[in-house]
């Protein structure tokens, strides 16, 4: 196979060695999997012959690590809401201070912020407006994520929304059912508790549908899920994401549930979605994006919405998306 001209560097004759911060590295989430699979595709659809290499987020990079980033003459981000208005305390990248001046300048791939907050701190504006420097645009997955970077003087900035939606195209939404499944498989978060209305969306799924499954994205939802309702009235699935995929490729079933990217991956499998609200993620890429979405404590609108005929129209900036991946053909 020739090698795509947008990767080949002719004067070094070597192909393009392409550096992927990987949020799906040392943790315990396997939405970041679910990312991490959208990321990887797309990157590898702009750079069909790069050479990369992954290094962890949820985790400190060592000598090894930082001489990677360093030598790469590219490097990416992935996805998930890993932006914070403190760069050194409640951070989802785990970078010393002596990091930001040594892992070059990568460029960011549908990141999110990690929820609604302050404005960044002083540091934090200038360290990210170093880190950031690029004369590619950077990639975010919502419009309040954009706005927050753009308040950091970071202005090379284009609201693409999450990778994990850039190919739920007219086309994929219309082969989404619009009417109930005689099966549902719900998703619950077990870090962002509210018991009593948990437990009363959940009684709602069981009184609609035949059967309902349950996929535990985090290990503690399992046990969250315990507290709130009898297990024995669900179908357990493993954790892992092979299980939940087997489940959305032979079930007939309804996604319904907190877990953003868990119902984002049923809407990849064609299958009908309602994610509840339970912070900024879900509520600001629903704006962008008509994700179907309704709040975790609207137990009426989400019985309405689970009963009634319910076309999936997602709307994705194509145009933005398609001019963030030529971008890179067009500058090499």
């Amino acid at each position: 196979m020739a090698v795509s001209s947008a990767i080949f560097d002719k004067e070094k004759g070597i192909m393009k060695n392409i550096t992927v911060f990987d949020t799906s590295v040392a943790t315990d989430n396997v939405g970041d999997d679910i990312i991490m699979d959208a990321v990887l595709l797309e990157l590898m659809d702009v750079f069909p012959d790069g050479f990369f290499t992954r290094l962890p987020t949820h985790d400190y990079i060592g000598k090894m690590g930082r001489r990677i980033a360093k030598k790469a003459e590219m490097s990416f981000v992935g996805g998930s809401n890993i932006l914070c208005p403190n760069a050194f305390y409640h951070n989802q990248w785990k970078l010393h201070a002596y990091d930001f001046w040594k892992i070059g300048h990568p460029l960011l791939l549908g990141v999110g912020w990690q929820r609604y907050t302050k404005s960044p701190d002083p540091l934090t504006a200038l360290v990210f407006w170093h880190l950031f420097k690029n004369k590619y645009s950077h990639s975010v997955r919502d419009e309040y994520t954009r706005q927050k970077l753009i308040q950091m003087g970071i202005s090379n900035v284009v609201n693409t929304g999450c990778p994990t939606m850039w190919r739920l195209t007219p086309e994929h939404c219309a082969a989404i059912p619009k009417e109930k499944a005689p099966h549902a498989i719900i998703t619950v978060t077990g870090y962002a508790k509210s018991q009593e209305v948990d437990r009363r969306w959940i009684e709602a799924v069981c009184k609609e549908y035949d059967k309902v499954y349950f996929w535990p994205q985090m290990y503690d939802d399992a046990a969250y899920l315990a507290s709130i309702a009898d297990p024995a009235r669900f179908v357990i699935l493993g954790s892992s994401l092979s299980k939940y995929n087997d489940v959305l490729r032979a079930e007939d079933v309804d996604h319904i549930g907190t877990r953003l990217h868990g119902g984002i991956r049923a809407l990849q499998y064609k299958r009908r979605s309602l994610i509840l609200q339970i912070d900024n993620r879900a509520t600001e890429i629903a704006k962008d994006t008509n994700l179907p979405t309704v709040p975790r404590s609207d137990i009426e609108g989400l019985g309405q919405k689970i009963k009634n005929s319910i076309a999936t129209s997602i709307t994705m900036p194509f145009a933005k998306i398609s001019a963030w991946k030529n971008q890179f053909s067009v500058k090499m």
